[in-house]
């Protein structure tokens, strides 16, 4: 049985995919192995791999499945006792796993580890500022799911997850388009720390063909993961969230799923979610303003933000 399985999900990627291979080859933790799945791509993905992936166990899915299709595929032909998710157009340092694995061997009750990392273009340019609208997700090593609740402070391509997590938590909702990492990390977090490598070792590459630039897609799924957070109000309080804190993230909560309805044409969902926002704490003076334009039509709506 290798130490770390590296789930190598691949879609339309073939001109990043062999930098991409290489860096998983390059680390320098070698007890590892490779599952490979191709989701139906059309650009010569498939033959690539055939051709060069020789130490990786390759699936070619028949029908297009999606990130978290293909993830759970994945996993349930891996053996490794920790799994990382690699996607086919980011770039790890050569250090990564070993570092992630001295964090685990260090903190027992750390199911998750990941790594600060960098934001890279089409050539594997390092990119300046925020190109996504956000600095590169970093959180502390211990309880963050708290922190969680507020974004996804975690790059799947960064992430080195127990095994056991996934046994206790379950697997990778399929029924996401782009958020199911984020829900994943949410469920491990309900029952695991987190741990943290403060060092740049994973890459996230930009560019026009990512997932994130599909807003009416992220848009429904942000939706429906911010609903999701509603539905474990309850279980957060069982769990001894520290009372303020969970009052501030559940109003944060309540917000985003108040915008994100108006964004998809629910405009008396979006108002009922605002409210629930300002119950929690009503001190949000943008929730105040954009509960006021609830009544826009959602093009200018969309404007204001």
């Amino acid at each position: 049985m290798p130490k770390v399985s590296v789930l190598l999900t691949c879609y339309n990627h073939v001109r990043f995919l062999p930098a991409a291979y290489a860096s998983i080859l390059a680390q320098t933790h070698r007890d590892w192995e490779i599952i490979a799945i191709d989701d139906g791509s059309t650009d010569g993905t498939r033959e690539w791999l055939a051709e060069n992936a020789k130490e990786a166990h390759l699936e070619f899915n028949k029908t297009n499945l999606g990130t978290y299709g293909t993830l759970n595929r994945a996993l349930a032909l891996s053996t490794g006792e920790v799994v990382a998710v690699f996607n086919d157009d980011d770039l790890w340092e050569p250090t990564k796993l070993e570092r992630q694995l001295e964090i685990l061997g260090a903190y027992p009750k750390v199911g998750l580890v990941h790594t600060d990392g960098t934001f890279i273009g089409g050539e594997g340019e390092r990119l300046p500022g925020n190109p996504l609208g956000f600095a590169f997700p970093r959180t502390r090593t211990g309880d963050v799911l708290l922190d969680l609740i507020y974004h996804n402070k975690i790059i799947a391509s960064a992430a080195l997850v127990r095994r056991e997590c996934f046994a206790r938590c379950g697997v990778f909702n399929p029924a996401y388009f782009g958020s199911g990492d984020w829900e994943m990390w949410l469920r491990i977090a309900e029952r695991y720390d987190a741990g943290y490598v403060d060092e740049p070792l994973t890459h996230y590459r930009v560019h026009g063909t990512n997932a994130s630039h599909k807003l009416e897609r992220i848009w429904r799924d942000d939706q429906m993961l911010r609903e999701w957070i509603r539905s474990r109000e309850a279980f957060y309080r069982r769990r001894g969230c520290d009372a303020g804190r969970l009052r501030a993230a559940l109003a944060h909560n309540e917000a985003c799923l108040g915008t994100v309805r108006m964004l998809n044409g629910d405009s008396d969902g979006a108002r009922q979610a605002y409210l629930r926002s300002l119950r929690f704490n009503p001190t949000r003076v943008k929730t105040w303003l954009r509960l006021g334009a609830t009544g826009l039509p959602r093009s200018a709506f969309r404007k204001l933000l």
